[in-house]
């Protein structure tokens, strides 16, 4: 079993990711990017009924994701 200092720190890492991810889509309503509103994002409305499944955002997030993780991975394995 891990001691309590290593499952602090991964929580401590675990909660600055999450403060960050949350800080990127704050600044991205800031500068009124579209996400949630790209074309390829269903969005279903009826009367007591809502869905909506973010398909285009999700790939650009993960488009964007993939490269910024890969530029940091070359960058440190220098």
């Amino acid at each position: 079993m891990p001691d309590l200092s290593t499952i602090g720190r991964w929580l401590l890492i675990f909660g600055v990711i999450v403060a960050a991810a949350g800080g990127l889509l704050w600044l991205a309503d800031r500068l009124g990017l579209p996400l949630g509103r790209l074309p390829g994002d269903i969005r279903i409305e009826r009367e007591g009924f809502s869905c909506f499944v973010p398909l285009a955002s999700s790939i650009l997030i993960s488009v964007l994701l993939t490269l910024a993780i890969n530029l940091i991975a070359r960058w440190f394995s220098r």
